[in-house]
């Protein structure tokens, strides 16, 4: 005997995810306060060096709040310490209250990182490890620049890390150090007790403890998922633990409802509070705006879930060589309301004075009708005061044909 489960209709499962995610309903944030009510709300933000029109911590939080600048974040992690930065599935930016939670993940990369780097790197980079902590307790903060000197930099492949490098990487990664700033983007680290402030530092959870915060705080900003869907959130309770912890919950705290796909195919089962289905009767209002979205916005970061719910398939293509690239190096999707309608090739020309249009490619359906061209437009001039463009450029024949 099967027992049927509800289906989430495909629109308001996308209302509800975007809600989620900060991108639908009614937050403080959006006309620019509470910015680490915004991290918070969505666990954490992913730092990336890429830099073609702003960072992509600086898009994702733009996206969703107007007033938001650069150095309001730079402010939430070095003056007020209200975030650090660690990993999650990539380096991120996380609220500190946090904190007492990646002592399980500290445990579990020393471990980890340990067999796998010896294996890359052989044994050298343990040798340093004293050392480094030595000479960042005598000397305050310090970056890669103070080590290394007459060290060996293997040429051909991981990133030519010396031993001094890789023990100050390996250092944070376990919770020796911490980040205290960024240098343009050079990491400056320091010792973890004089960055995170002692009362995130005094509490050690269980790993019982932290893997059910790690499941509830994930399925709470997902909305609904999978088990493994909530194990990759954080990346660090492992795909065994969180489907351990959705059957002790399935029937009581859980429920397993199928998500209606955007196209083709059979609804997918997930897990969710059963309050979504609630929620799901009246959804969260959606913004009849346009946005353009960081490569790496929460919202997007599984692909293959986003091509689920929105019927949109994306791939960055930084590392695809150029005669091969689709689209280009690095391409923004475009969401407007609960649609993703295209993806558009934009960066900083010149001194940084223009934001140049190269192309945006429509999805298949699209219509690019002349209140939709003023919305990009619109959300382009907003983009370009952000990332402190004078003006926005367009190329010739930069409206391309339906993808």
């Amino acid at each position: 005997m099967t027992t049927s489960r509800p289906v989430l209709p495909n629109r308001a499962a996308r209302a509800i995810f975007l809600a989620r995610h900060g991108l639908a309903g009614r937050h403080p944030w959006q006309e620019g306060s509470d910015l680490d009510g915004l991290v918070t709300h969505l666990g954490f933000v992913q730092v990336d060096s890429i830099n073609t029109v702003e960072r992509a911590h600086h898009m994702i939080v733009s996206a969703r709040s107007k007033r938001y600048r650069p150095r309001h974040l730079r402010t939430l992690l070095e003056r007020d310490r209200a975030v650090f930065e660690h990993w999650t599935h990539d380096a991120a930016l996380i609220p500190t209250r946090f904190y007492p939670h990646w002592q399980l993940r500290f445990r579990r990369d020393a471990e980890k990182l340990s067999a796998r780097w010896r294996k890359w790197r052989g044994h050298e980079f343990e040798a340093k490890l004293d050392e480094v902590v030595r000479h960042v307790a005598d000397s305050g903060p310090v970056t890669v620049r103070s080590f290394g000197d007459g060290e060996v930099r293997p040429s051909g492949g991981w990133w030519e890390w010396h031993p001094s490098k890789t023990a100050l990487e390996f250092l944070w990664r376990t919770g020796a150090l911490a980040v205290a700033r960024r240098d343009g983007f050079v990491k400056v680290f320091d010792l973890a007790e004089r960055v995170i402030p002692a009362e995130h530092r005094a509490h050690v959870p269980s790993p019982e403890e932290t893997i059910d915060w790690a499941c509830n705080g994930a399925l709470d900003r997902l909305g609904f998922a999978t088990s493994g869907e909530i194990a990759s959130f954080w990346d660090t309770v492992t795909p065994q633990e969180a489907k351990a912890w959705c059957e002790a919950r399935r029937g009581s705290e859980l429920v397993e409802v199928a998500i209606e796909p955007a196209g083709e195919g059979a609804p997918r089962t997930v897990f969710a509070r059963p309050a979504l289905l609630d929620e799901a009767a009246a959804p969260p209002d959606v913004p009849d705006r346009l946005r353009i979205l960081s490569p790496f916005d929460p919202a997007l970061r599984d692909r293959k879930r986003a091509e689920r719910l929105f019927g949109f398939h994306y791939r960055i293509e930084v590392f695809v060589p150029a005669p091969q690239r689709r689209y280009g190096y690095y391409v923004f999707p475009v969401l407007e309301r609960d649609r993703l309608i295209g993806r558009i090739d934009i960066k900083r020309v010149g001194q940084g004075d223009a934001l140049e249009i190269a192309a945006f490619w429509p999805e298949r359906g699209i219509a690019m009708g002349k209140g939709r061209l003023a919305r990009l437009d619109g959300e382009l001039g907003r983009v370009a005061r952000f990332a402190g463009c004078g003006r926005v450029d367009y190329r010739d024949g930069w409206l391309r044909e339906a993808a």
